[in-house]
């Protein structure tokens, strides 16, 4: 069996897929060279590349790499994630726990 390396800053959605709107430069505190993968281990739900990244990788891990799933995440990151969860695990978690609960999550 052979395991599919997904580019997460590529695929499934581009920066122009995102829904919502991010500040185009780096925030207080972030390292703007590495828009690889997160610069640390809790999610900035500010910055695009960030966000980007962390649906992708949900998607690409729990949705069959479907753009309709890392769109639902974001949505449910922006709208109804508690602000006190941050580290990826954690939003990870929350988003399989409470999927379902929000049917679309259509804003």
């Amino acid at each position: 069996m052979s395991t599919v390396q997904h580019d997460h800053r590529v695929s499934p959605l581009k920066k122009s897929d995102l829904q919502y709107t991010y500040p185009t430069g780096p925030t207080e505190n972030d390292d703007p060279k590495k828009r690889g993968e997160p610069d640390s281990s809790l999610l900035n739900r500010r910055e695009w590349y960030e966000m980007l990244y962390f649906v992708n990788k949900f998607a690409n891990t729990h949705g069959g790499s479907s753009a309709g799933v890392a769109k639902k995440a974001e949505r449910l990151i922006h709208k109804h994630l508690p602000p006190h969860l941050r580290s990826h695990t954690n939003v990870s978690t929350w988003l399989v726990n409470n999927w379902n609960m929000y049917g679309d999550a259509r804003p």
